[in-house]
C-alpha cells in the first residue's frame, strides 16, 4: 500500500471506568496538553495515514466534538459499547477498513518509532501484523491487566490477557485488513483477541517487534500520571 492510500481506524468507545476519578471521558484525558485521542489521531497521521476513522461509545457526543473541525477525521458509533468487547467496536468501522489500515486505541500512547516499524514490518495478506514488546517485566506495564501474546519468532501463537505462557505484550497497534472483519463477524460478541486468534490458527498473524520504542497503556490514574512524565514525541 502507498503511503497515500493508507488510512486509520482508532477505538475509543469504551468507558474507562479505572480513570474515571480524574478524567470522566477517557479518550480526552489530557497528556502533554492534548487529549489522548488527539494523540493516537498525530501518530497516525505521522505514520502515513490520510483518512481516520474514530470509533465512539461512552460519550460519544463530547468525543465527537472534540474531533469535529479535524480534516480527514470522521466518527462512527458503537450503540453496543456498555456491553460488548472492542471488536464489536472495530465491526461498526467496517466500511473504513482496508488492506493496510492502521489500527489503533484512543488510550494507547504510541511514538513514531514504533508505528515506522510495524508498517515497515508489513503483514501478511490475508492477515494482520501486531506490534509487540519483548520486554517482559517493563515497569510501564500493568502486568494485571496487559494483554499477553505468545509468539513463534513472527508468528503469533496465541493472545490474551490470562495466557500463562507468553514472551511478548501486545502493543495495542495494528496493521489489518478485510480478514480482521472477516474473522470477527461469526462471533456474537467478540474481542479483538478472538479476532487474532482466529487468524493465528491460519498462520496469518505476524508480530512485530518495537525494540525500545515508546509505547504506554493508559488505563487508570497512576498510569495517566506516568505517562504524562515519561511521554515521548
Amino acid at each position: 500500500m502507498s503511503v497515500a492510500d493508507r488510512n486509520a481506524v482508532i477505538l475509543a468507545a469504551g468507558a474507562g471506568t479505572r480513570l474515571r476519578n480524574v478524567a470522566l471521558v477517557k479518550p480526552l484525558a489530557m497528556v502533554a496538553g492534548k487529549p489522548l485521542v488527539i494523540h493516537a489521531i498525530d501518530a497516525a497521521r505521522a505514520a502515513g495515514a490520510r483518512g481516520v476513522c474514530v470509533v465512539t461509545g461512552h460519550e460519544g457526543e463530547a468525543v465527537a466534538a472534540a474531533l469535529s473541525g479535524l480534516e480527514g477525521v470522521t466518527t462512527v458509533e458503537n450503540p453496543h459499547w456498555a456491553s460488548a468487547p472492542n471488536g464489536v467496536s472495530l465491526l461498526a468501522a467496517r466500511d473504513h477498513v482496508r488492506p493496510g489500515s492502521l489500527l489503533l486505541m484512543a488510550d494507547h500512547l504510541v511514538s513514531p518509532s514504533l508505528l515506522e516499524r510495524l508498517v515497515a514490518g508489513g503483514q501478511p495478506e490475508p492477515g494482520l501484523a501486531l506490534a509487540v514488546d519483548r520486554r517482559l517485566g517493563h515497569p510501564a506495564v500493568d502486568e494485571s491487566d496487559v494483554t499477553r501474546v505468545r509468539t513463534d519468532g513472527s508468528r503469533i501463537i496465541d493472545i490474551g490477557k490470562a495466557l500463562r505462557l507468553y514472551d511478548a505484550y501486545d502493543c495495542g497497534a495494528f496493521l489489518i485488513g478485510p480478514a480482521l472483519i472477516e474473522a470477527l463477524a461469526p462471533f456474537s460478541a467478540p474481542s479483538l483477541s478472538d479476532g487474532v486468534r482466529a487468524l493465528a490458527r491460519q498462520g496469518c498473524a505476524r508480530a512485530t517487534d518495537i525494540g525500545d520504542a515508546f509505547w504506554f497503556d493508559v488505563d487508570d490514574a497512576r498510569a495517566l500520571t506516568l505517562a504524562a512524565r515519561s511521554f515521548r514525541q
